[in-house]
């Protein structure tokens, strides 16, 4: 049984999205701790690490969704088909 292709969608292409991510979060970190002395202690330090990643995670997410909701035309995109219902997909 063959599919029929109806048409194609364009729909953001993930995969080249998320080294812009993993980027645009480990910039944030890396100004927001630019400034943190050196410490002995590494559990104090991780946990407020921790945090600093969860923030710029969050920070970046939500640039990225506003980005993508006001200028869509700045990412990539791909196209996705769609498949068109054929006669003997609908026995009667």
């Amino acid at each position: 049984m063959a599919m029929e292709v109806g048409g194609y969608n364009e729909v953001p292409d993930w995969p080249k999205m998320g080294p812009s991510l993993l980027i645009a979060t480990c910039l944030i970190v890396a100004i927001r701790t630019a400034k943190w002395p050196a410490t002995d202690n590494p559990a104090t330090s991780n946990m407020e690490l921790e945090k600093e990643i969860e923030h710029a995670s969050h920070v970046s997410q939500r640039v990225l969704a506003n980005l993508m909701c006001k200028y869509p035309t700045l990412f990539p995109k791909k196209k996705s088909p769609w498949y068109r219902a054929m006669s003997e997909d609908h026995p009667e």
